[in-house]
């Protein structure tokens, strides 16, 4: 088992996410080439039916822990059981996802297994000798950088939205390999109470294909209704974020925030509505596939990262843009 390429797969209220079948797709091709099983680690509370599903995209074997203890993230919980298990197998790779749960959670994992962590990284492979290759973005995003790992195991954490998620094969079946949790509820001293859910059930900014933005120039909460409309436009997969500036103001709340103090996203499409395009905002979205921006100022910042420009008031533009998305989707 010591060769193995490894995946730590991300779940939340019971339902897998995007980006571990986006990992778990390339890490599939990696497993291939060393000529090694892939596996992937499963934690949480009667979760025992998404094993089989994680199978569909390419996993060997999946290693379960499942129990009430594990029901709520915890990452005291979670890394240790995780760092358990790869104590005892010894896989050569550990992947995992560069969400806001991967990103508290795999530091802690490196740390107990005394190995370096590459982290938020924007492609995965492996050179001739089987080691991994990685780029990850620095400096806000201003730099690419290639990583080599010359630790072990070889770990890193992956952006969402990065890598081409496969087309799942249902008649594919995995290996369900159980395992009793070690930890107690002693043994974990911060304890999640309550988990209070925002109104609403909202695509996740990280794993959206579309995303439409609002600024300090939206003017009050009231007005990102009319974003929340031409996402609605796109159909599924589309969501409305903030920058830093709208959420300082009071008119959206943190968890819309992108950037570098907020989330960092790569959806498809990138709608960005009365936002200058202060760097700290850039860091968090410059690697949108298409980014359309739409201000009053030609001079703004974020025309220069913007694939499509429009100068113009957003009051205007973007009800008319919803229209327009509408009547082609509706023709289609």
């Amino acid at each position: 088992m010591a060769n193995e390429v490894w995946v730590i797969a991300e779940q939340r209220d019971g339902k897998l996410k995007k980006v571990s079948f986006e990992i778990l797709s390339c890490a599939r091709k990696i497993a291939d080439k060393l000529k090694v099983q892939l596996g992937a680690i499963l934690l949480g509370d009667k979760v025992e039916c998404l094993a089989n599903v994680l199978g569909y995209y390419g996993t060997d074997k999946v290693f379960l822990c499942d129990s009430e203890i594990l029901k709520n993230y915890s990452n005291e919980g979670y890394s240790q059981v995780i760092a358990d298990f790869v104590k005892e197998h010894k896989p050569k790779i550990l992947l995992g996802p560069s969400t806001a749960m991967g990103k508290d959670l795999l530091p802690r994992v490196a740390a107990k297994l005394g190995t370096g962590l590459a982290s938020d990284c924007i492609t995965l492979d492996i050179d001739s000798n089987g080691n991994l290759l990685l780029k990850r973005p620095i400096y806000a995003g201003k730099v690419i950088v290639d990583v080599f790992i010359d630790s072990s195991p070889q770990m890193a954490s992956i952006r969402p939205n990065v890598l081409v998620m496969a087309s799942p094969d249902e008649s594919r079946r995995t290996e369900i390999i159980k395992s009793e949790v070690r930890i107690s509820t002693e043994g974990i001293r911060a304890k999640v109470k309550e988990i209070v859910k925002s109104a609403g059930e909202k695509v996740d900014l990280t794993e959206a294909k579309v995303i439409v933005s609002g600024g300090r120039a939206m003017k009050g909460s009231e007005n990102f209704k009319i974003l929340e409309e031409l996402a609605c436009s796109f159909g599924e997969g589309a969501t409305v974020g903030a920058s830093r500036a709208a959420v300082d103001s009071g008119f959206a709340p943190h968890d819309m925030q992108v950037g570098q103090t907020g989330k960092v996203v790569n959806p498809e499409v990138y709608i960005a509505c009365g936002i200058s395009g202060a760097i700290q905002h850039l860091a968090g979205m410059q690697t949108s596939k298409c980014i359309i921006a739409i201000n009053k100022d030609p001079e703004a910042p974020i025309f220069q990262k913007a694939n499509y420009g429009i100068v113009g008031d957003l009051f205007q533009i973007v009800p008319l843009l919803a229209q327009e998305i509408k009547k082609t989707k509706a023709g289609n």
